[in-house]
């Protein structure tokens, strides 16, 4: 069986997933209106809700379990963050920062932080964020290997600049680059399986 694979923008609002049974989240937007996605496909890994950005489908579970499994497969995100952030809270970011897991207390991995000086050039989003006057915003990259539940969220909360906006820009080799929000493109099987070896 040959496997496919895809790399899609996934919207601001939209779950990580193809169906739900849970009566809830009925009236919430899935994947599958973004493409006609072919049987057994999956998420690898997953943005939550309210983020946006690079997200890989697949429909071979070992080769999804293997990515996440991956500590050499970088997510690098663009955070739009509450406030001018400082030296400092970049710092306490880099060096790994107490969140909670699962109701338990983590330490995230070193990673890497960098404020950027410009506001990044990204796809209009539906979403409303609070514009300048309501004070001022300030924007970081974080680059990780690891992926706990809304943990880039947790990690700016922790140092006292709540996210705003967060885009996940690059997944391993793969990057954004002229990718609108809903784009969907198809990977080799053979280019996929090259990155990951």
């Amino acid at each position: 069986m040959i496997h496919r694979h895809f790399l899609i923008y996934k919207p601001f609002k939209m779950v990580s997933q193809f169906i739900t049974n849970d009566k809830h989240q009925k009236k919430k937007r899935f994947l599958g209106e973004l493409h006609d996605f072919p049987e057994q496909s999956m998420a690898i890994g997953r943005l939550d809700e309210t983020s946006e950005g690079l997200l890989l489908i697949t429909t071979d579970g070992r080769l999804s379990n293997n990515i996440n499994k991956s500590s050499h497969f970088e997510k690098e995100y663009y955070v739009q963050v509450d406030g001018v952030i400082t030296d400092q809270a970049v710092s306490r970011l880099k060096n790994g920062i107490e969140i909670s897991v699962n109701g338990k207390a983590y330490l995230t991995n070193k990673c890497i932080v960098n404020k950027l000086i410009d506001t990044p050039d990204l796809p209009e989003t539906v979403q409303r964020i609070r514009d300048e006057r309501h004070g001022p915003s300030s924007w970081i990259s974080i680059v990780l290997n690891e992926g706990k539940f809304r943990q880039v969220r947790k990690m700016t909360s922790a140092v006292g600049f709540p996210t705003l906006r967060l885009v996940r820009v690059r997944i391993g080799p793969y990057e954004i680059k002229e990718m609108k929000s809903g784009d969907v493109i198809e990977i080799s099987d053979m280019d996929l399986r090259e990155t990951i070896s």
